[in-house]
């Protein structure tokens, strides 16, 4: 049977159960023990993983929490990766580099979210689309700074000493950042700011009726969400060694927005699991490439025309994703055999809901 909240500190606490708890540090202690049994090939595809979740749970406060869609977030993406290549080749230890490289690219958040607060819906996913093509042409021109098309080597941090090498020294690097990041947005939802960017997100009538000051909020969702992304990006950057503005194109921004409505919009755990999907399906696109009827695996853009075809489909027939169709088989398994059918249809699932105008 499924536990009812009967009082408020059910509602703040970080586990509905306790059990969950135990779950989530043997899932924590199975991933510490993986780079001791899998190769490095496997290792690295982890830590790819792990890259893309904290950039996909940076997102999900964002799109999924406030109601704000960013299709240039690969832009902040790349803005953390630079910041923190660059402090690093002046010398930064790798400690100060990685939380500076955070707070720069929140402060780049900051520079696109105050000029965009009045926009919403497909202003908004324009503006930002906008934005991330001109941090691309800003990479790509300053080249006394970036590199330019040479692009810009990343050098070998160390940490206590510690050089960390790829892929095992990303892998954990990467592991520990994504359970910090994970806290943080939980304790950033129990928060009444958490509380003000799901109000936002449900109505922003609603929301300003209660006293809730939009510009403000939307801002600090828009440069916690960048500064987020921006340690994703650190750790990009540590994991591919050298930097590219090619790299951080709207393919890029298109995968991370994949991750957020394949995972489930409104759950961290569906960003975890969208990163997953997202950044093991190159793979399998490689690996049946060959197998593929008619040449359809040496069409150009293939990788990019599936992932559309999949967020459509996705949207169409799962709106809830990954998160919410494994909520639904749990319940399901919970209730057999006295469940209904009518509990478990399709329901609809909003970016940003319009009940009100």
């Amino acid at each position: 049977m499924s536990q009812l909240k009967t009082e408020y500190a059910q509602d703040l606490a970080l586990a509905r159960k306790p059990s969950s708890l135990a779950w989530y540090a043997l899932l924590l202690v199975i991933l510490l023990l993986i780079p001791q049994t899998l190769s490095e090939f496997y290792v690295g595809e982890m830590s790819f993983v792990f890259i893309y979740a904290i950039a996909g749970v940076g997102l999900m406060l964002l799109t999924g929490y406030t109601g704000l869609v960013s299709l240039g977030h690969a832009a902040f993406l790349g803005i953390g990766a630079y910041a923190n290549a660059i402090l690093l080749s002046e010398g930064v230890p790798f400690a100060l580099s990685l939380p500076a490289a955070g707070l720069i690219t929140a402060f780049a958040g900051v520079v696109i979210g105050i000029p965009t607060l009045r926009m919403s819906g497909l202003y908004l996913a324009i503006a930002t689309l906008a934005f991330g093509s001109i941090v691309v042409l800003v990479t790509e021109k300053w080249s006394s700074l970036t590199g330019g098309f040479d692009g810009f080597p990343v050098p070998t941090p160390s940490v206590l000493g510690l050089v960390i090498t790829a892929p095992t020294g990303v892998y954990y690097l990467a592991l520990g950042v994504l359970v910090l990041v994970v806290l943080l947005a939980m304790n950033i939802l129990r928060s009444p700011l958490g509380r003000a960017l799901v109000a936002i997100r449900d109505s922003e009538i609603s929301a300003q009726s209660m006293g809730i000051n939009l510009a403000l909020y939307k801002t600090v969702a828009f440069a916690i969400s960048a500064g987020i992304t921006g340690l994703a990006g650190a750790l990009f950057g540590l994991y591919v060694r050298h930097l590219a503005p090619d790299s951080f194109g709207v393919l890029l921004s298109i995968q991370l927005v994949t991750i957020v409505f394949i995972g489930g919009l409104g759950s961290l755990q569906g960003a975890i699991f969208g990163a997953l999907f997202v950044a093991q399906l190159p793979q399998v696109i490689a690996i049946v490439r060959d197998d593929l009827p008619f040449g359809i695996g040496r069409m150009p853009g293939l990788e990019p025309s599936l992932f559309g075809l999949i967020l459509v489909l996705v949207i169409m027939f799962e709106p809830a994703g990954i998160h919410g169709r494994w909520l639904k088989l749990k319940r399901w398994c919970r209730e057999f055999p006295l469940h209904k059918r009518a509990a478990f249809r399709r329901q609809k699932t909003y970016a940003k809901t319009d009940r009100l105008r």
